[in-house]
């Protein structure tokens, strides 16, 4: 995987409210969380949390999805495996 993008998913989440966002969406495991449920739980306001989701999804690291007037996110659980074997590529490799 291109250094840029493993070095983009880092870089966003390396902030504490991003990292605290996808932290618990990765508990809701692939059907996803309401964002609404986020906001509540987090106790984020609206606007910050868009803010949030939006850098977390320009990086590749979830998708949104819609139902009706629900908006869903969801962990692109292989992007964050793919960000995890990028670390681990060459663990070691020089004992």
């Amino acid at each position: 995987m291109d250094i840029d993008i493993i070095a983009k998913a880092l870089k966003e989440l390396g902030h504490p409210t991003r990292l605290a966002i996808f932290k618990r969406l990765v508990k809701s495991g692939k059907q996803g969380l309401a964002v609404g449920v986020v906001q509540e739980e987090l106790a984020i306001p609206g606007s910050t949390l868009s803010h949030h989701i939006s850098g977390l999804a320009s990086a590749g690291l979830i998708s949104q999805r819609r139902e009706g007037r629900i908006l869903y996110c969801v962990v692109e659980y292989e992007k964050l495996l793919s960000v995890i074997a990028f670390l681990q590529s060459e663990c070691c490799i020089d004992e």
